[in-house]
């Protein structure tokens, strides 16, 4: 098929190789704009924008699509479809309508639970324990299309975002060119009314760890901001970042340090297994621990 794909973040990346491998013809790419990145702050094309300079793609990085301009240079493109994979932008309806057979989205969640930004945090968050992949035929409201096709994946003990994350979008990049080969007989289902979630934007407000809560709300919380923003807390004005855990025995005062990084919560007690401090690389809690002696409570 004539497609236009439309991604921003390195999720993304994995479903544009496999559209190009199965043989479709990309169009164009659309990513958001270059951002302000690293030390020097200079301007980085997006993962997409990248991938696809590699591929010999055509880039488009408009800000917006609400201008006419814009809506008449997509129009002109006469895709007959457009695969939308955390483009970051709303699309208006004639963006939706131009495409031939509408526009298709790769979407991180079991629609209708999680609809929005932040799906694979909020599941891990929340304490599913199972998430996975819905295709959906993209309308006007957020993620409230008909879907397609889905696939569910487990979400185990340790699991983190990151690990799930990588999961999924090749997952995403399985199910949308199955999707395109089938799309003739495949038979859009509406979502129920039911079990509908939002899956807001993660807040930098939210990953400061409150040792008071029970073990298995921050073992959640640290697996599911890792590996961004990370969960945190801070230890002799140093900030440490939690990158991986699991539940472990134990109790004692909440932030209580019971040996080897056991923490001890409001209710039981987590193992921290993967850390970062200030200025450092992710280490495993051993290689930190060889380094930094705990105090008695964190």
């Amino acid at each position: 098929m004539n497609l236009i794909f439309m991604g921003t973040p390195e999720f993304s990346v994995a479903p544009l190789d496999a559209l190009v491998a199965a043989g479709h013809n990309i169009l164009t790419v659309y990513s958001q704009p270059p951002r302000p990145a690293g030390r020097g702050k200079k301007d980085r094309p997006s993962e997409v924008h990248q991938r696809a300079v590699e591929l010999g793609l055509e880039v488009r990085t408009p800000a917006s699509l609400k201008s006419v301009d814009e809506q008449s240079r997509f129009r002109d493109l006469q895709a007959d479809v457009a695969v939308v994979v955390a483009y970051g932008l709303i699309l208006p309806q004639e963006v939706l309508d131009a495409p031939a057979r509408g526009c298709l989205n790769i979407h991180a969640s079991l629609l209708p639970r999680w609809r929005g930004a932040a799906p694979i945090h909020r599941a891990i968050m929340a304490g599913d324990r199972e998430t996975g992949v819905a295709i959906m035929q993209m309308e006007a409201g957020l993620d409230t299309g008909p879907v397609l096709l889905s696939e569910t994946v487990p979400i185990g003990a340790e699991d983190t975002t990151g690990a799930l994350h990588d999961t999924l979008s090749d997952l995403g990049a399985a199910l949308i060119v199955r999707a395109l080969d089938e799309l003739d007989s495949l038979t859009p289902r509406p979502q129920p009314d039911t079990g509908v979630t939002y899956a807001k934007k993660i807040d930098k407000s939210e990953a400061r760890i409150d040792w008071t809560l029970p073990a298995e709300e921050v073992d959640r919380l640290i697996r599911g901001l890792s590996p961004f923003p990370g969960a945190w807390s801070e230890l002799n004005g140093e900030r440490i970042k939690y990158l991986g855990s699991r539940l472990a025995l134990g109790s004692g005062h909440p932030g209580q340090h019971l040996g080897n990084f056991r923490v001890a919560c409001g209710l039981g007690a987590v193992q921290i297994t993967r850390a970062q401090r200030q200025g450092k690389r992710p280490m495993t809690a051993e290689e930190i621990l060889r380094g930094l002696d705990l105090p008695d409570t964190l």
